[in-house]
């Protein structure tokens, strides 16, 4: 076969993916409840997106940092803090956060208004971390500070202990 040949081949188009409001993977997690919009199986792994309700004064994780991927926060609705180190950011509707590898962060609804965002994990490396928490309340067990932080450490993932 030429040259010419086997570049003409038609190439299989990737499939199109669409998840409509009702679809998606749901994972309540306390007062959190997260929509897993992309879980990473459709892009090669290189992106999940994930849609997070925050009730109102809902505490987020403990500060962490991601060491193998990005994390962006798009708000949708409300207002989330955002802590970095020890600086707070009161990010509202329309605001964008991206914390790179490296980064300690957590986030809290600290309103009396439930706030929405959209989250991107690259790679999608930690949409698993959320699925391991939910399969810990399911089983019966507490969420406690060292089951969280065994389901972060397979996921390239520690707790921040100091902010810098």
């Amino acid at each position: 076969m030429t040259e010419d040949a086997k570049t003409s081949e038609p190439h299989p188009v990737p499939a199109v993916s669409v998840v409509g409001p009702g679809d998606g993977e749901t994972i309540v997690l306390g007062t959190t409840r997260m929509r897993i919009l992309e879980d990473g199986s459709r892009t090669g792994h290189r992106l999940a997106i994930a849609e997070s309700v925050l009730a109102p004064h809902t505490q987020g994780p403990p500060q962490h940092r991601h060491t193998r991927h990005d994390e962006g926060f798009y708000v949708l609705a409300g207002t989330v803090r955002f802590t970095v180190g020890d600086e707070d950011h009161d990010a509202t509707a329309g605001t964008l956060v991206m914390v790179p590898p490296g980064t300690p962060h957590t986030f809290a609804n600290p309103t009396d208004r439930p706030a929405v965002m959209l989250s991107t994990f690259t790679p999608d490396l930690y949409v698993q971390y959320f699925r391991d928490l939910r399969d810990v309340l399911a089983a019966g067990r507490p969420l406690t500070p060292q089951a969280t932080s065994d389901a972060m450490s397979r996921y390239a993932t520690e707790p921040a202990t100091d902010p810098a």
